[in-house]
């Protein structure tokens, strides 16, 4: 299952998710609830700039700090497919792969991309910006399974259901 859309460049490295998504909203629980609030202590304008499609292009070790479900869920309200980066914070990685939205490490990709640039994500072992092709390793058979579910969550409840 590829992924496609269109990029959004997020300038900066170590971008914590304690700004990304600030505590004082941690007690809201619906995803369209968080949606507004997503980069609030970083920089709101980006939220703005936001599409069904949005891909975010990310820098190094992006989504340090606390172990925040909601940067992927109010990411995942707000049209976010998936993020390219050129490295992620190990928790932040997880949280994405548990909620099924696509997180990929590809530095080259990073370098050429910009804002509006067209980007494919291609489980299989390829980052595509505006037609140039980059490899990554292909993504695990679970992560796959995992995003095609929709999360770990709904991947659970439909192999519950197959047995």
């Amino acid at each position: 299952m590829t992924i496609e859309g269109t990029a959004l460049v997020v300038r900066g490295d170590n971008v914590d998710t304690d700004v990304m998504y600030p505590g004082a909203f941690l007690n809201i629980e619906d995803p369209e609830a968080m949606a507004p609030h997503l980069f609030e202590g970083f920089d709101p304008s980006l939220r703005e700039r936001l599409t069904d499609g949005t891909i975010l292009v990310v820098g190094e070790n992006f989504g340090i700090g606390s172990s925040r479900e909601h940067v992927p869920i109010a990411m995942k309200a707000n049209g976010v497919r998936g993020v390219v980066g050129r490295s992620f914070a190990r928790i932040f990685f997880r949280n994405c792969m548990n909620l099924g939205l696509a997180a990929v490490a590809c530095p080259e990709a990073v370098e050429v991309a910009h804002d509006g640039s067209a980007i494919v994500i291609d489980p299989s072992g390829a980052v595509e910006v505006d037609g140039r092709r980059f490899a990554v390793p292909a993504a695990p058979a679970l992560l796959t399974e995992l995003a095609e579910a929709g999360g770990l969550v709904a991947w659970t409840e439909r192999e519950l259901r197959a047995r």
